[in-house]
């Protein structure tokens, strides 16, 4: 080795030293040094310099071409490229394999070297074990010996050696296997030859190396221990034992067919995520993560923790386009965490704020992570109604956070920074602020009414007229932003000696806002597919970072036009980059969770699951919750969000709607997933392992344990939500209206402040123990004002199954009808459930009874279903035949639940009162009362 050699070699020790020891909390990072870290859990902390560099580069910027061309209408229009869904997750998981190999170095610690040598050796043993004794095993052997003796010989983080371009290339090549030979492989499904089989086991073997570099040992573990299971079926425990699967049956499973690697998941990052986090990273490149940080820093800072404050803001509106909660903590915590600390923050809590705002961005409509569009597709109801059901506990819980911020600064007597202006009287400013809503509100309608028109008038020309629109109010924004200064990142570190004007700070990028609406107005008035949705607001970021650095030169007068357009270029192909490397580890997390959801399909484990899960419960809804909170905590803290919710909601979403209807509660499954969802993004918070938070603690240099710890408890708001709407599905927005919708959106927001003073300890003033506990029950009436108000009044009337009859004929049509059955489930065991059957319109109870589809049979004292009619209400309701009705429930009149809240707000006036006795006495007060002695 040369003196250069080695003299490179240690200044890389040192750099990856100085990572480690920020990442651990002992002093904050560069900016290189945080980009760096980034890198390493994001996209990838390998560009080699030289040829192979400029081709890990090249490889990116073709993923993002091609999945652009995919997305776009123009293979259909030109009859040239088109490519079939199964086609295009094969070469998209191409691309994720060849850039996870070549951009991501495998770490040499020894608990990692120990897992990837064992994964294998166990993987190598099992396909053997289960393969046919026709095929030559020794190939699977040689498989697994070739991939230990490439992770033997080491990860160099400066080059891609030999060995690294032959596992990128293998791993590339049997993803594209299923693209090349998708005919050949449709024809003989069930049937795999001995190629097939070859390929199968290679291509597992790798893609779970490629998740061990890129993601982590985690869910490598939890996919080898998966097909652990699928192998050795008949030796597990009885209640979870199966008959066991052969190597021809997993590698059909598995490989060939879309049940396993090639399924659903890998589906929606194909053709949905892929454009959601480009279109981010495009936004990004273009500067609107830097207006996002300065407009709610102008608009916060002034108030008592404002920099806090502008955090939890700046980290919402970045929250809208990224997916990442590292990276959103390292974008925006950048700025704040240092301006948080000048204003009276500790370093963990400074560090707690970022992290806990940064996380709520994935629950953040309308990207929410890669979680939303894979509700999609598991819970199969439209985008809109996935983002309308998730928007209200999102809302609350960012409100709830600025409140917990507040009340901070409060504890601390923290004052705000000084304004760059005397601002004028508070009626003055209402009026302003209710005449710009007024503006956009007319703006909105005037854009609404005006689509509707353009599209019937203008027929085929209509885009043509949408995108001649759209660019005369880009020109006219920019024309906007050329009056106002350019916004730069000011240095956090320096003094604020004012903070900048809001208005010009607007002003200065309103045309960032463009492609958000082009993307909201695509996917929620439209009701465009998300994938179109994606690609059109895409397409027209492309067209603003191509056009805004000349424009602004020609609209500011400057002369270096030619360096504009080339510097807009370069943003561009940059921004295509980033938006490739940034989907390296979506990709490689979908597909290895596909591995998993396909053991579920193929060995029926979920009904087992069932059976254990009762077991540890004992059948109890709350504790099955819990378990399912736990197990989606442990989890997450290896796992990245996406797969952790596709593993969870995989295995538990079936169980806990299941056990809900044997409860007597019948549970939405959007309810269930977005349970499953948020305590998997609660991961990244949680302690010893919450990557956000060790991020956090690099730019603060505070402990990232104790970090990890404030945050939780910022967090507790999250984590309270999914317990409350499962129980409370208004707050999902579940079969509610507009007036309902506000009030129920009001309400919860109350509620959610109080449940922030009480785990905070603080309301107007410290709270006593039993001030905070009385703050908690108040705030749990206003969430579920049913509980106690049943108890005095109960909602259904319960009668005898054979009376079921004349309670269809009481019941006012349109109702629900609360039946108790008990039957069998898929598997033939004894089962009992609730069931809501619609009351049908109908002169007597034997009209509506038809009208619902039933035939009935008495037997005894018993009523029977001899009959359901297919696609009745009763048949959508999971009637069928042979079951027992036991009892009615019916709906009676009783008093609205909403009375519980006069006794829950005398309650709060009380808390109220107790506390304004303890506030301290202005010192203006105390002078006065001085005088007058």
């Amino acid at each position: 080795m040369s003196d250069r050699d080695r003299d490179d070699k240690a200044r890389r020790q040192q750099q990856a030293a100085a990572v480690e020891t920020g990442a651990a909390g002992r002093g904050a990072l560069s900016q290189d040094e945080l980009d760096e870290l980034v890198a390493s859990s994001d996209t990838g902390a390998r560009t080699p310099p030289g040829l192979v560099g400029k081709l890990i580069l090249g490889v990116a910027l073709c993923w993002s071409l091609f999945q652009l061309w995919i997305a776009s209408p123009l293979p259909f229009m030109l009859n040239f490229g088109i490519i079939s869904a199964t086609d295009a997750r094969a070469v998209h998981l191409a691309f994720a394999l060849f850039l996870a190999f070549m951009a991501y170095p495998a770490e040499r610690s020894p608990i990692q070297l120990g897992l990837g040598i064992l994964a294998p050796i166990v993987l190598s043993g099992l396909f053997i074990y289960g393969a046919p004794s026709s095929f030559p095993a020794w190939w699977i052997g040689l498989t697994g010996a070739g991939i230990i003796a490439a992770i033997l010989l080491g990860s160099p983080k400066n080059r891609v050696p030999v060995w690294e371009w032959a596992l990128a290339l293998v791993a590339a090549g049997v993803a594209l296997y299923v693209f090349v030979y998708s005919d050949e492989l449709g024809r003989r499904v069930g049937a795999p030859i001995q190629t097939d089989l070859l390929v199968a086991v290679i291509g597992i073997m790798l893609l779970l190396e490629a998740a061990r570099r890129s993601l982590g040992p985690a869910l490598m573990i939890v996919a080898t221990v998966f097909l652990v299971y699928t192998f050795l079926g008949p030796y597990m425990p009885s209640i979870i034992a199966h008959r066991g699967n052969s190597l021809s049956e997993v590698a059909n499973h598995q490989w060939v067919t879309t049940e396993g690697v090639f399924g659903i998941a890998l589906g929606v990052s194909t053709s949905f995520v892929f454009l959601f986090v480009l279109f981010g990273a495009l936004l990004d490149k273009a500067g609107a993560g830097n207006y996002f940080i300065q407009v709610a820093f102008s608009l916060m800072g002034h108030l008592r923790g404002g920099p806090a404050k502008a955090a939890v803001v700046s980290s919402a509106m970045t929250g809208l386009i990224s997916g990442s909660s590292i990276a959103n903590v390292v974008t925006t915590g950048t700025f704040t965490i240092p301006l948080m600390k000048r204003v009276g923050f500790s370093a963990e809590k400074a560090g707690a704020v970022e992290v806990a705002s940064s996380v709520n961005g994935q629950i953040m409509p309308p990207v929410m992570g890669a979680a939303a569009f894979l509700m999609v597709e598991y819970v199969g109801i439209p985008y809109f109604e996935v983002v309308k059901h998730a928007f209200l506990p999102a809302t609350i819980s960012y409100i709830a956070l600025v409140y917990i911020v507040h009340l901070e600064a409060m504890k601390a007597g923290m004052q705000g920074l000084l304004r760059a202006y005397e601002p004028p009287p508070i009626l003055r400013r209402l009026l302003v602020a209710a005449f710009i809503i007024a503006g956009i509100c007319a703006l909105s309608l005037v854009v609404y009414y005006t689509m509707g028109w353009i599209r019937p008038a203008f027929g085929a020309n209509a885009g043509y007229v949408v995108f001649g629109l759209l660019t005369a109010a880009y020109v006219a924004l920019m024309w906007i932003a050329s009056r106002e200064k350019p916004l730069e990142l000011d240095d956090p570190n320096a003094p604020v000696t004012a903070l900048p004007l809001p208005g010009p700070t607007v002003r200065s990028g309103l045309h960032y806002i463009l492609p958000v609406v082009v993307l909201v107005w695509s996917l929620m008035v439209d009701r465009l597919s998300p994938g179109l949705s994606a690609f059109w607001a895409t397409a027209f970021m492309i067209f603003i970072l191509l056009t805004q650095r000349p424009l602004m030169a020609l609209l500011r007068g400057e002369s270096a036009l030619v360096a504009r357009i080339r510097q807009g270029f370069d943003e561009l192909v940059d921004g295509l980059i980033s938006g490739a490397r940034n989907m390296i580890g979506i990709g490689i997390a979908t597909a290895t969770a596909g591995i998993i959801v396909g053991v579920v399909s193929q060995t029926g484990v979920g009904a087992a699951l069932a059976d254990v899960v009762e077991l540890l419960s004992g059948g109890n809804l709350m504790l099955i919750l819990l378990l399912t909170a736990v197990l989606s905590l442990i989890l997450g803290m290896g796992l990245p969000t996406t797969a952790n919710y596709i593993v969870v909601s995989a295995l538990l979403a079936p169980v806990i709607v299941t056990l809900g209807q044997q409860n007597g509660l019948i549970v939405p499954l959007i309810a269930v997933h977005l349970f499953v969802f948020y305590f998997g993004i609660m991961a990244d918070v949680t302690p010893p392992v919450g990557l956000a938070s060790f991020a956090a603690a690099a730019v603060s240099g505070g402990d990232p344990i104790r970090t990890g710890v404030v945050a939780f408890f910022y967090s507790l708001r999250t984590a309270a939500l999914p317990f409350l709407f499962i129980f409370n599905t208004d707050l999902l927005l579940i079969d509610v209206g507009w007036v309902m919708g506000i009030f129920v959106f009001v309400t919860a927001t109350i509620a959610m402040l109080l449940f922030a003073a009480a785990t905070q300890g603080w309301f107007l003033v410290r709270n006593r123990i039993w001030e905070s506990a009385l703050l908690l029950l108040i705030a749990f009436t206003i969430f579920r004002p049913g509980f106690f108000w049943s108890y005095v009044y109960p909602p259904f009337e319960e009668r005898p199954g054979t009376e079921f009859v004349q309670a269809l004929e009481d019941s006012v049509p349109g109702e629900g009808l609360r039946l108790r059955i008990a039957g069998l489930n898929d598997i033939g065991s004894p089962i009992e459930f609730v069931a809501i059957l619609p009351v049908p319109e109908g002169e007597t109870g034997q009209d509506r009874l038809d009208a619902a589809g039933i035939e009935l049979i008495e037997d005894g004292e018993r009523l029977m279903i001899d009959n359901v009619a297919f696609g009745s209400p009763a048949q959508s309701a999971g009637l069928d035949w042979d079951q027992t009705i036991l009892s009615v429930e019916a709906p009676v009149d009783a008093p609205s639940r909403y009375w519980a809240y006069i006794p829950a707000f005398l309650l709060l006036g009380g808390v109220v009162w107790l506390q304004r006795r303890r506030l301290p006495v202005p010192a203006q007060g105390r002078d006065k009362e001085t005088r007058h002695a």
